[in-house]
């Protein structure tokens, strides 16, 4: 997918190394002005030494940073138009609300009245009108952050970096603080570059995604684009919920397990696994059937029988657990027509899913 909008944020060929360690290995990518953009890997993968350089705290052994178009290689931090979002927030606690929005344009030199007027602007803008005089405090969780992002965008920023904001609040405040951020960023529609290893984070809010792996982008788009269409099998595994299954190609594409069950699985499009090929098969909870066994038709594609372990009540996540004969345990999810929570732990089940329903990937040598 193409973007029309020039970008705000260029990265080209950027490497970071410390000492015989590589944290970024070659890392080029580009946002458009006014985007959500999430940096998606696990820790230690180089993301937080990414956003690092993009600030100004670490310089890079080559490759180049633009924003707005004009390199920033060799500027301070303060003389880079970027503000940064910690996961502790650095509030001011000696500081009311309005002294902690007010920090950087003071810094600045701006005069009492364009401060005064600048903070009543930006907490509108957050929803948060009227609360100048607070001390931090006496604030919520979710208005700590907020304040944090004001004091960023109070200084109008070309880019907005926010690292693991949300990984210090309870699971109830993490999810209404998802929709408030994309909120907030279409308010304010500065580009945000967002990172964290919490995929729905990443899934919910951004308008693109990069996937990064030992310090490598192995793919970025969107979404949607990441959940059903992985280029690579860490993406598959990384990205959404799936059973993993290893095996091998054999002549007319069946593919034998290391279980000794043999599955039809579809391949990349574009790519092609010949006889011999080692593989592996990823398939999402939510493509699964489970049933009884005397339910099945005889031709069922893709059957691996087990027992059924227990069921997940989660809402519209509940899950069922089916112990498969080797002792893996597959993820079923419901609703799905034919898997039934009528089916008791214990009982001996059949799990079948169709090969369009898979994500196959050659096995790196």
């Amino acid at each position: 997918m193409t973007d029309s909008r020039s970008p705000d944020l260029e990265c080209l060929s950027l490497t970071k190394r410390f000492g015989a360690f590589t944290a970024v290995d070659d890392v080029s990518f580009e946002i458009p002005s006014g985007s959500f953009f999430s940096i998606l890997g696990p820790s230690g993968c180089g993301k937080t030494t990414l956003m690092r350089m993009i600030a100004g705290f670490e310089e890079p052994a080559s490759g180049d940073i633009r924003i707005k178009g004009k390199s920033v290689i060799g500027t301070p931090p303060n003389r880079r138009n970027v503000k940064m979002v910690f996961q502790h927030l650095a509030l001011f606690p000696m500081m009311n609300v309005a002294e902690n929005i007010a920090y950087g344009l003071r810094c600045r030199g701006a005069d009492k009245a364009e401060i005064t007027r600048r903070v009543g602007d930006v907490l509108e803008r957050i929803g948060l009108p009227g609360v100048e005089t607070k001390q931090i405090h006496q604030l919520s969780g979710g208005q700590k952050q907020r304040i944090a992002i004001a004091r960023c965008m109070v200084l109008e920023p070309d880019v907005l970096l926010l690292d693991e904001p949300l990984g210090a609040l309870d699971l109830k405040l993490r999810e209404r603080m998802k929709i408030e951020l994309k909120l907030l960023q279409h308010q304010f529609d500065t580009t945000f570059v967002y990172i964290t290893h919490d995929q729905s984070e990443a899934l919910v809010m951004s308008d693109r995604v990069a996937v990064m792996n030992a310090g490598r982008f192995e793919q970025i788009g969107t979404p949607q684009e990441l959940y059903h269409a992985p280029a690579t099998a860490f993406v598959a595994g990384f990205v959404g919920d799936s059973s993993r299954f290893s095996g091998r190609v054999e002549a007319g594409g069946t593919i034998l397990l290391e279980t000794g069950e043999r599955i039809t699985a579809a391949p990349r499009t574009g790519t092609v696994l010949p006889a011999g090929t080692t593989v592996d098969v990823f398939v999402r909870p939510d493509a699964v059937a489970a049933r009884r066994p005397a339910e099945l038709s005889g031709d069922a594609f893709n059957r691996i029988d087990g027992v059924l372990d227990s069921h997940l009540f989660n809402g519209a996540q509940s899950r069922a657990l089916v112990r498969t004969g080797d002792g893996r345990m597959i993820e079923v999810g419901y609703p799905r027509p034919g898997s039934s929570e009528n089916l008791a732990p214990g009982e001996a089940v059949a799990l079948t899913f169709t090969p369009a329903d898979t994500l196959c990937f050659a096995k790196k040598a």
